[in-house]
């Protein structure tokens, strides 16, 4: 089983729109950041988590040609704004692609994207609209994963936490709430919203991510949603060994 950090930006991506690359050294690849997103395969089973709105160069740069299922934290645009690209795998195979999302994500989604879910304007649907339960099962064959997911603080609004085997993505979250702290224990992977220096309303900021790797002490801590005042070398070189930054098309082995 495979887990690939497709992309590790925050909203804006590393470098902006605007060419602004912040405090990132512009000669290290590393610090070429694009918006939020994962994977997860599992011999010919994959199964994504959110849809950047760069989810089409993730996909190339990274030779990813099929999923079979997509898994959302939540409702924000940086998460979500590239489901239409979806539409090849749905012409792929045939069939409508299993999305999952929390009750407030999947309303926000057929209201915004109706055409994936109901047809119109021209197009025919290619998404089926589930809610995540604490634990549920995703399969293709023989290959078959346990998804485990709870509710986090994200501002004003919940993100999906989930936990598949010895990994948890965590990637917009600024309060991980006590009653769901045992769900976090013995992991080989914690992969965590680090998003700048400064505190932030919905975000941890770097101090605070490493204070929940230390109180869950996972094999590695993997720091993501990473704005432009955090440089990759800055980072690799100050944080703590078991502590590490993401990086675009970053692999790790479960």
């Amino acid at each position: 089983m495979k887990f690939i950090i497709l992309g590790c930006g925050s909203s804006v991506g590393v470098p902006w729109i605007s060419g602004n690359w912040g405090n990132c050294d512009k000669k290290n690849n590393f610090n070429s950041r694009t918006r939020c997103s994962a994977i997860l395969k599992k011999g010919d089973l994959s199964v994504l988590i959110d849809t950047s709105p760069d989810i089409r160069k993730q996909f190339i740069d990274n030779k990813i040609h099929n999923i079979d299922y997509v898994l959302y934290t939540h409702e924000h645009a940086d998460q979500t704004s590239g489901i239409f690209e979806l539409r090849p795998f749905f012409w792929k195979n045939k069939k409508k692609i299993d999305i999952f999302a929390n009750k407030e994500t999947l309303k926000n989604l057929k209201k915004k994207y109706d055409y994936c879910f109901y047809g119109g304007q021209g197009y025919v649907p290619i998404l089926n609209g589930n809610l995540v339960k604490d634990k549920f099962y995703l399969y293709k064959k023989s290959d078959k994963i346990t998804v485990k997911s709870f509710y986090v603080r994200h501002g004003k609004i919940k993100s999906t936490a989930y936990v598949i085997d010895k990994i948890a993505y965590i990637s917009d979250v600024n309060e991980i709430y006590y009653k769901d702290y045992s769900k976090l224990k013995n992991l080989k992977y914690l992969i965590l919203d680090s998003l700048k220096f400064n505190e932030h309303p919905s975000h941890f900021n770097l101090s605070q991510a490493i204070k929940i790797s230390r109180k869950f002490n996972p094999h590695k801590t993997i720091l993501t949603n990473l704005h432009s005042d955090l440089d990759y070398d800055y980072l690799k070189k100050s944080l703590p060994k078991n502590i590490i930054p993401a990086h675009d098309g970053m692999r790790l082995d479960l």
